[in-house]
Formats: structure tokens, C-alpha cells, sequence
């Protein structure tokens, strides 16, 4: 018994020695192979550095030869392909090169396995020699591309997150648009801009969403139908391609000075119907009736999307509206216009947030960031010090432009690197027609109706140009990228592509052809107040063609809003009543009653008063009587002005200041025109009382 023993305990101590010693001998070894690890991840890490930053410098490429062609064409005045046009051609070479021409080697480390799953999971854990490696989802690829998945990389590193377009490129594009808006002939339209924006878009919606509804089930009929398509599907690409983006013909309109009224009625109507076309979509989007078939008609389910499209739209409009006047009040109360630095920081801060907090709060941020915009240059921006002003419509413009053609470029890239095209010939025939169809719906009706109440009818040549300049662009493009994870997004998508690119090439080129046969005519002066009517007789515009809801609105802005959150406008013991006089003191700007002391003791000859140039601080006259009283709305010549004129002279304003005495005197001139001077402001007033 004690032998055994002894040969047991012999045995356990070899035993433990070996294992010791096994363990000495193995550690150098697991050490070597996990430095060997670490310099291997290193290698791909500053590998994938590289490729990343290549991909960067191709569009930053494409960009700087966009500019420089752009300014070959203005200076030998070519206007037959706008800057987003040869963006899209750029885009498009690129996009064959990294196609077709660039070869990447196969990589031998690569291990494809099999396994059985319900569903694809977004994130798979890999036990690999007790080690666990994490791995993402980066989309599905088909069978014929497995041996070729390097390509497939190198391609898929060149396509963005479509969250990137709504959250970094749109917001900027979207803000320009509300910040740059020009009040004068946009609210003197306001009626009929808001016809084509809302009633239009909704018509074009559904009228392409039965039309295409239609082409689907002849595909289904004749075999060529390759997954599920059904009608909600329609209604939401009749959403997406009614949103207008017409900024080549914007832009030769621009140039060559077309009518104001023309120019007033696409830009508002292309700014608001994209607007209305992402909220139109979500709507459809969010559309479910009860039961187990989610796609047929209920009355309930119809109404609960009404529901939340006047939900979303109005949320996102308050929200950018309190975000711009916030904005406003912390420009006013503070001094921050002491450091102009701070200053376009906080502002370019808080108006690109509105677009997040809108989105995160399930809003729509393009609703809301339109809204901040025109909120931001009708409050903020006469807050703002003249450095600010003008870096924050710098900075505006350029990000503008640089996200614009940024986007282009890339929808010609992704013709060609986007791996789930389904290209089919009966839908892309069927989608020109009812976009087509939808827009001419859109347009002539309305037009029709609306004449019935204007006075400076929309002339059948306007018409047939707004038909013609309903281009697709940017927005469009980015709703139909941002879900492709079905058989029938991965259609729409493919023949949106198609739809953008034709827009702007063909009906975007041929501008300046439509407006010499519609003979429209160019080089007209956008402050002057005569129109050509539809009978072809010059006449005089009215202050009486401003919209009636716009006029009780500016009563009540000027006397109470422009007060309260800018420096301008009468001080607020002169409009609130008399309890009220706490608050007033409180809210009112010191610089409202130093204004009001500067305008004073003013000369009497110091009065801009025609028919576009009014003095004031703000908005609002102010003179003296022969007393020395001043009362508001009455100039100092004794000449009375009613709400009516001043709301005229309001909608005459451009973007001129003339800064006395840190007062802001609003003169509606043209941006090419430089300010003139006061001595011939007199004598233009001074011949107007002579008459």
C-alpha cells in the first residue's frame, strides 16, 4: 500500500512538472502570435486609413474640377449645362473608372461560410481560437459577386451613409434656401405658392402613385415583376419625385434677370414643396391598416396619416420657428455682436441644430430648419453686427454650394457603384410619363383657379415655363437613397437616377431655349413696380396684390414681434396698453428709444418717401409733428402713411443698410446696385412733393 503511494505521488509531481513546463515553453510562442496579431491589424488599420482618405480626395477632385469649369463656362457664357449638370458628368466618369477600370487583388484571408438564419443579424460575434471578433452588417451581395469582394469593398467605401445626406448635406442646402428667401415678390405671391406647394404636390402625389400603380400591374401581368410592389410603394415614389429642385433654371433665371414674379413663384414653390414632399412621404410611410394585409385601403388607417402629416408638419414648423426665436432674444439681450466671432458661431450652432433636434424628437428637419431659416433672416439677422451678416451669408452660400454639387457628383458616381440597381424598361418608361402627367396637374388647374382671383394673372407662358422647370434634384435623390433594402426601393431609386438626370440635362439645358419661344422676357429689374399682364399691356403693380393674410399679419409683427425681438420697431409702451408698462420697459430695446430720440431731432428733410424707400427704425415710420410729437406711420413732411403703404415699402425691402448713429435704415435696392447717397434721396423726395 505504501508503494503505491509513493509511485502516485512520483507520478502527480512528473506530472505538474511537465505542465509547467509545456507552459513556460508555450508562452513566447502565444506572446509571438499575438504581436504578430497586433502589427497585421495595424498594417489594414493604416491601410484602411489610406483608402479612406483616397475616396475623400476623389470628391474633393471632382469639386475643384467642377469649379473650374464652371468658371470657364460663365466666362465664355456658356448656359447650355449648369454647374449641377457637369457635377453629375463628372460623377459619372468617376463612377466608370472605379467600376470598370480599377482592379483590386483578392485577398486570401477571406473565409466564406455557411449557416442557416432567420434573418440577417446587424451585429455577429466570431469565436475564432477562443478569441471573440465583432463584425458588422455592411448589405447583401449576390451570388455571382462572391469572388469578387474585394471590388465590392472598395466600391461600397466610396458610397456614404444616406444618413450623412439628410444630417451633414441637406441641412445647409435647406437653411440657404429659408435664409436667402427675398420677401417682396414671395409674399406678394403668397397665395398661389402655397397652392402649388401643398394642394399641387399632394395632386402630382397621388396622380404619379396611379399611373405607376397601373405600370406595376402590368408588369405583374407579363412576368416582369421580380419581387413584391405594392401600391403604397407607388404613393410613396409619386412623394418623392414631386419634390422640385429646380436650381439650374434658378440660376439662368437669376442671370438673365427674368420677370421677379416668374422667379418668385418656382423658387417658393420648389423651397416649400420639399418640404412638403418628406413629411408627404413619412405619411405614407407610416401608413398601416389593421388586420393581417398592411397594404389594402381603410378609411381609418387614411385618416391617421392625415393625422400625422399635419402633426409632423406643424411640430417642425413651431419647432424652427421658437428655435430661430430663441436665437433672436439671445442676439438682443446680450452682447455678443461686441465679438462677431462668437456671434456667426452661436448662429451657424443653433440654426444647424434645429435640423438634429426637429429629427430627434420625430420630426421632420428640413420642415423645421426652412422654417429657423426665414425665421433667423426676418428677426436674427437684424440683431446681428455687420461682420455677422455677412460671414453668416458667406458662410451659408458656400456650404450651400459645396453640399449641392457634392450631391450631384455623387448621384453620377452611384449609377455606377450602387450594387442593387433593378433597372426595369416598362417602370422607367411609365415613370417619365407620370411625372409628366403629375406635373401638369399640378400646374395648369391651379393656375386656372388661382387666376380667377388675381389680379396680375399667371400669363399661359408663365405656365408652360413652370411646367417645363420642374426639375428633380437633391431632395429627391436623397429620400429615394435613404431606405433601398427592398426589391421595390432598389427600383425606385435606380429610375429616380434616371429622372434627376434627365431633369437636368435636358430640361435644365434647355432654359434659355423655353424662355426665347415663350417669348418671357429677361433683363428686367426686380424693384421696378410694373408687370406685363396676360393681355401684354404693361402695368403698374398695387400694394393691394399682397397676400390680404399677410397684411393683418404684418400689423401685427411690426407693432408687437419686431419690438420684442429686435432692435427695431416702435417701442412697446406705444403699442401695449397701458398696464402693460412694466413689461414694455422690460422688453423693449434701449435702442428703441435712442432711435426714436435720433429720428427727432432729425431733420425734416431727412425723409425717404417714394414709393420703395422708406426711413425708419426697423420697419415702422416715425416723424414729428409741428409740435415736436412724433407719432408712428406719418413722416415728418406731414404726408400720411397707412399700414398698407408701410407694408409696401416692408415688402420693397432688399438686403442694403444704411447704419446712422446705430440705427438701421432698411433701402430696398438690388444687389448689384451700390446704396445711393442721401442728397439724392432728398431731392427724389423733394421732386415727388413738387408733383
Amino acid at each position: 500500500m505504501g508503494c503505491k503511494m509513493n509511485a502516485a505521488v512520483s507520478f502527480l509531481r512528473r506530472l505538474s512538472l511537465f505542465v509547467l513546463v509545456s507552459s513556460l515553453c508555450s508562452c513566447p510562442c502565444r506572446a509571438e502570435d499575438s504581436a504578430m496579431e497586433n502589427i497585421v491589424t495595424e498594417k489594414k488599420a493604416e491601410e484602411s486609413h489610406r483608402q479612406d482618405s483616397a475616396d475623400l480626395l476623389v470628391f474633393i477632385l471632382l469639386l475643384t474640377l467642377t469649379i473650374l469649369t464652371i468658371w470657364l463656362f460663365k466666362h465664355r457664357r456658356f448656359r447650355f449645362l449648369h454647374e449641377t449638370g457637369l457635377a453629375m458628368i463628372y460623377g459619372l466618369l468617376v463612377g466608370v473608372v472605379l467600376r470598370y477600370a480599377i482592379h483590386v487583388p483578392s485577398d486570401m484571408n477571406n473565409v466564406t461560410l455557411s449557416c442557416n438564419v432567420n434573418a440577417s443579424p446587424a451585429t455577429l460575434l466570431v469565436n475564432v481560437s477562443g478569441k471573440f471578433y465583432e463584425y458588422t452588417l455592411k448589405g447583401q451581395i449576390s451570388a455571382n459577386d462572391v469572388d469578387d469582394i474585394q471590388d465590392n469593398e472598395m466600391l461600397r467605401k466610396v458610397t456614404f451613409d444616406p444618413e450623412v445626406f439628410f444630417n451633414i448635406l441637406l441641412p445647409p442646402i435647406i437653411f440657404h434656401a429659408g435664409y436667402s428667401l427675398k420677401q417682396r415678390h414671395f409674399f406678394r405671391n403668397l397665395g398661389s405658392i402655397l397652392a402649388y406647394a401643398f394642394v399641387g404636390t399632394v395632386v402630382s402625389c397621388f396622380i404619379i402613385g396611379l399611373f405607376m400603380y397601373g405600370c406595376v400591374m402590368l408588369m405583374k401581368q407579363i412576368g416582369h415583376l421580380g419581387g413584391d410592389f405594392f401600391f403604397t410603394d407607388c404613393l410613396f415614389f409619386g412623394a418623392i419625385v414631386s419634390a422640385t429642385d429646380p436650381v439650374t433654371v434658378l440660376a439662368i433665371f437669376n442671370e438673365l434677370q427674368v420677370d421677379a414674379d416668374l422667379y418668385a413663384l418656382l423658387f417658393g414653390e420648389s423651397v416649400l414643396n420639399d418640404a412638403v414632399a418628406v413629411v408627404l412621404s413619412s405619411s405614407i410611410v407610416a401608413y398601416q391598416p389593421e388586420g393581417d394585409n398592411t397594404h389594402t385601403f381603410e378609411a381609418m388607417a387614411m385618416l391617421k396619416s392625415f393625422g400625422i402629416f399635419l402633426g409632423v408638419f406643424s411640430g417642425s414648423f413651431a419647432l424652427g420657428v421658437a428655435t430661430g426665436v430663441v436665437t433672436a432674444l439671445v442676439t438682443k439681450f446680450t452682447k455678443l455682436r461686441d465679438f462677431p466671432l462668437l456671434e456667426t458661431a452661436l448662429f451657424f450652432l443653433m440654426s444647424w441644430s434645429t435640423f438634429l433636434l426637429a429629427e430627434a424628437c420625430g420630426f421632420t428637419g428640413v420642415v423645421a430648419v426652412l422654417f429657423c431659416g426665414m425665421t433667423q433672416a426676418h428677426y436674427t439677422f437684424n440683431n446681428l453686427s455687420p461682420e455677422s451678416q455677412d460671414r453668416t451669408k458667406q458662410l451659408f452660400e458656400l456650404l450651400n454650394f459645396l453640399a449641392e454639387n457634392f450631391i450631384f457628383s455623387y448621384m453620377g458616381l452611384t449609377l455606377f457603384t450602387f450594387h442593387n440597381h433593378v433597372f426595369n424598361p416598362i417602370f422607367i418608361v411609365g415613370a417619365f410619363l407620370a411625372v409628366f402627367l403629375g406635373r401638369a396637374a399640378n400646374i395648369y388647374p391651379l393656375s386656372f383657379l388661382l387666376n380667377l382671383g388675381r389680379r396680375n394673372k399667371i400669363s399661359s407662358n408663365f405656365q408652360h415655363m413652370m411646367m417645363f422647370a420642374g426639375l428633380r434634384g437633391a431632395m429627391t435623390f436623397a429620400l429615394s437613397i435613404r431606405d433601398t433594402a427592398t426589391y421595390a426601393r432598389q427600383m425606385m431609386f435606380s429610375t429616380t437616377l434616371l429622372v434627376v438626370f434627365f431633369t437636368v440635362w435636358i430640361c435644365g439645358g434647355g432654359t434659355t431655349q423655353m424662355l426665347s419661344c415663350q417669348k418671357i422676357r429677361v433683363g428686367v429689374d426686380t424693384d421696378q413696380e410694373t408687370s406685363i399682364g396676360p393681355d401684354g399691356v404693361e402695368r403698374r403693380s398695387t400694394k393691394h396684390e399682397s397676400a390680404w393674410f399677410f397684411r393683418i399679419w404684418y400689423n401685427f409683427d411690426h407693432n408687437y414681434l419686431k419690438p420684442i425681438l429686435t432692435h427695431s420697431g416702435p417701442p412697446l409702451n406705444a403699442t401695449l396698453p397701458a398696464c402693460c408698462g412694466p413689461l414694455a420697459r422690460c422688453l423693449t430695446s434701449p435702442q428703441a428709444y435712442e432711435n426714436e430720440e435720433q429720428l427727432k431731432d432729425s431733420d425734416s428733410d431727412l425723409i425717404l418717401n417714394d414709393g420703395d424707400i422708406t426711413l425708419s427704425y426697423g420697419d415702422v415710420t416715425v416723424s414729428t409733428d409741428a409740435a415736436g410729437a412724433h407719432t408712428s406711420g406719418t413722416p415728418v413732411g406731414g404726408v400720411a402713411v397707412n399700414s398698407d403703404e408701410a407694408l409696401d415699402r416692408e415688402l420693397a425691402f432688399g438686403d442694403h443698410e444704411l447704419v446712422i448713429r446705430g440705427t438701421r435704415l432698411v433701402l430696398p435696392m438690388d444687389d448689384s446696385e451700390p446704396p445711393l447717397p442721401l442728397d439724392s434721396h432728398r431731392h427724389r423726395h423733394k421732386n415727388e412733393t413738387m408733383s
